[in-house]
């Protein structure tokens, strides 16, 4: 116990040093894990959420550097090789995991969801700082205004949570004793089934809607540019996309269904005096694909007027060719508060990280008229906000953000939780048909190390060949067709056992065949993998990229 907590520390280094003393979770791949006495655990669905306890946690601001200490996280790193070495029989217990670690608008407020969300410019760098963390070898950041996720893949599942957790800490500025009341966490195919779920429109507010799968592409295509994706990650969103796909082509979820904008339109006519509701002055900050939805929903209820503010004019001019029954009146940023005492209600979705309204900037905008009861509403649907909390003071001012929407959502859940329950049994064979993959993915070191086994053997045996003939002997057509000749009959002989440890998961009892013909070969040739050696090699470059 000892020597795995002083492995722990290294790997955490100094600043994490006195939490690291607390004994790890004992935690199975199940959801039915329990804590130690030194963490606690919320309940979230299939599985359990960690909450750690780490006094030593280093606050910040989201958007300021971190100066780290080079030789102090070099030499940490190198201690944790020697402590690997000492703790390899308690490493070797735990085996690679994926994991989703994170919060959404079912567990935290926006006050704390704003404040952990990265924007999409600043993945590449979120998943490089992530994979950069001693325990964890993929990562991919799926940030929203409802949600703000983490997947990885980690060497050690409770080490991995831990950094993972303490960078979320560092990045946001949240302590963990904050975060922990809001985070969950989920392991393998809890975690798996999770994105698919998210993937389908299930865990989202409005059950069903379909902007989350664009953003779940989002994820691939960022990372596909970046390089950032690894191959279990990468793998696993492909699948939840097209498990998106099939969720919503064979089921009716998303039939009727509302996204984010459509909802926030409908809260802000039931907010607004029934008789003049047409009449509202309407403006949208923001013509962006929220912002176009949220233009096209008003004309879709009979709007046909709104100005439009945005920063360039040909998004405005784009939105304006598509939607011909409501006109729509361009305005520059800099005339946004002009704008704003002209409007009876105001939409924002900015990707602004600072309030575009303070409660300076409306206390100074005129009464709107008692036709709509002489109070202006503000709908914002950012995150981070564009509209401060402190405007809710005003007097003649009303603030709705993204988690006052659930008024509008309750009113028809019940018809599409209905018609979710179809959809999870799509989502169950997707699970299914992932879980084969990564299961089959398992022949890989064995067929690499059959192959390098019958390479060196033929190599071995050719050199004795040529030496008993004498290469003098031989012209170099004739060594080449002795050459070909040896590799040929290598290729015909492993051909049969090769195609017996390749399958593409669709088959439960293939599957299970080939394990098992896996761990003949394994046992008939000795080929065994080192899996000490590969995962000391692992730490290893993780510390050459520490150290450079």
């Amino acid at each position: 116990m000892a020597a795995a907590n002083s492995l722990a520390t290294a790997f955490l280094g100094a600043a994490a040093a006195a939490a690291a003393k607390a004994e790890p979770f004992r935690a199975n791949r199940t959801s039915n894990s329990t804590a130690s006495p030194a963490f606690s655990f919320r309940v979230y669905q299939r599985g359990v959420a960690f909450v750690g306890s780490r006094r030593g946690a280093v606050r910040r601001s989201p958007r300021c550097e971190v100066q780290v200490d080079i030789k102090e996280k070099a030499a940490a790193s190198i201690s944790a090789i020697e402590q690997f070495k000492i703790s390899a029989d308690r490493y070797m217990k735990e085996s690679s995991s994926i994991a989703v670690i994170g919060l959404s608008v079912h567990t935290a407020p926006v006050e704390m969801r704003e404040k952990l969300a990265v924007p999409e410019a600043q993945w590449p760098r979120a998943v490089g700082d992530l994979c950069g963390l001693n325990h964890i070898e993929e990562a991919a950041v799926l940030s929203t205004c409802n949600r703000m996720e983490i997947y990885v893949v980690a060497l050690s599942w409770h080490r991995g949570i831990r950094e993972v957790t303490e960078w979320m800490s560092k990045t946001s500025g949240i302590p963990v004793s904050e975060l922990r009341q809001h985070l969950f966490m989920l392991r393998d195919g809890d975690a798996t089934r999770h994105l698919f779920e998210v993937s389908g429109g299930l865990d989202s507010l409005v059950l069903g809607e379909g902007q989350i799968l664009a953003q779940v592409k989002q994820v691939v295509r960022v990372g596909q540019v970046s390089g950032g994706l690894g191959k279990n990650i990468d793998r696993m969103f492909k699948d939840a996309i097209t498990t998106g796909k099939r969720v919503r082509s064979e089921t009716n979820i998303a039939s009727g269904a509302v996204s984010v904008s459509s909802a926030a339109v409908e809260l802000a006519l039931m907010k607004l005096p029934k008789p003049h509701c047409g009449s509202a002055r309407m403006l949208v900050i923001g013509a962006g694909k929220m912002g176009k939805l949220v233009i096209k929903h008003l004309a879709a209820k009979g709007c046909k007027k709104v100005v439009v503010v945005n920063r360039s004019v040909e998004r405005v001019e784009a939105i304006r060719e598509e939607l011909k029954d409501i006109e729509i009146i361009y305005r520059p940023f800099s005339q946004m508060h002009a704008c704003a005492a002209e409007a009876d209600v105001v939409f924002t979705n900015t990707a602004s990280e600072t309030p575009l309204f303070l409660k300076e900037h409306v206390q100074v905008l005129p009464t709107v008229s008692e036709d709509v009861g002489s109070v202006r509403l503000f709908v914002d649907i950012s995150v981070p906000r564009n509209v401060g909390s402190c405007v809710a003071s005003h007097e003649h001012a009303r603030v709705y953000n993204v988690d006052d929407l659930k008024e509008v959502v309750e009113a028809n859940k019940e018809d599409r939780l209905r018609k979710a329950m179809e959809a999870q049994t799509i989502i169950t064979q997707e699970l299914k048909r992932f879980e084969a993959w990564r299961d089959s993915s398992e022949t890989v070191p064995t067929i690499k190390n059959l192959r390098s086994y019958a390479d060196r053997i033929r190599a071995s045996e050719l050199e004795k060949c040529l030496q008993k003939v004498g290469e003098d002997a031989l012209t170099k057509k004739m060594r080449k067709a002795i050459d070909e000749l040896s590799t040929g009959i290598v290729n015909k002989l492993l051909h049969g056992p090769l195609q017996h440890l390749r399958c593409d998961g669709s088959d439960s009892r293939t599957l299970d065949e080939t394990l098992e013909n896996m761990h003949a070969l394994n046992r008939m040739f000795n080929l065994q993998t080192d899996q000490k050696a590969i995962l000391e090699q692992k730490i290893k470059a993780k510390v050459g990229k520490t150290q450079s």
